[in-house]
């Protein structure tokens, strides 16, 4: 399957000397892109990456930025969110990815992506960048408000420690 927003490069004109490269998403690319991903909309999606070999893979690195709507997760309503997300990727063959256990990474490496084929898909990269770094619980400024007025407590009000406080404000009553 093709991603919604597919921008490949061929691994034979990536070298050592890092190349600077910019896509954007088109209008139909970001209509899918928000139904993917469970946004009311995706209205700016770019990147500057800048790609180059090394002897453990493809390293992109740069920055993705988007402008996309998302509803809020107790009114529904849309909240403008504006991702500035800076990107370090290590692309590898599939084969050199091994199979199993998970692997610890120090704080300092790149995040890995296996790749098949002629080429890495930037466009692809770039999309799960931007939903990676949505909030993925958004609240709106009536949030609150309308979780009250349905009945539901506050997490400070919850539990064993909302209790005590609530005895405590009985107590001084």
């Amino acid at each position: 399957m093709t991603p919604e927003f597919s921008r490949p490069e061929r691994i034979d004109a990536i070298g050592a000397r890092p190349r600077s490269v910019t896509i954007a998403a088109e209008a139909t690319e970001r209509a899918a892109l928000a139904v993917r991903f469970g946004l009311v909309s995706v209205d700016r999606l770019t990147a500057t990456l800048s790609l180059h070999e090394e002897a453990s893979g493809i390293v992109v690195t740069g920055r993705v930025e988007a402008d996309v709507a998302q509803a809020c997760v107790v009114t529904g309503a849309p909240l403008a969110t504006h991702v500035d997300e800076a990107v370090a990727l290590r692309f590898v063959p599939d084969s050199e990815v091994p199979e199993g256990d998970e692997i610890e990474l120090a704080d300092d490496a790149l995040d890995t992506i296996p790749y098949a084929g002629s080429a890495i898909d930037l466009g692809e990269a770039a999309a799960e960048t931007m939903a990676l770094a949505l909030d993925p619980f958004p609240r709106g400024p009536e949030a609150a408000e309308s979780l009250r007025a349905a009945g539901v407590v506050a997490e400070e009000e919850a539990g064993p420690f909302g209790a005590l406080a609530g005895l405590r404000d009985k107590l001084k009553g």
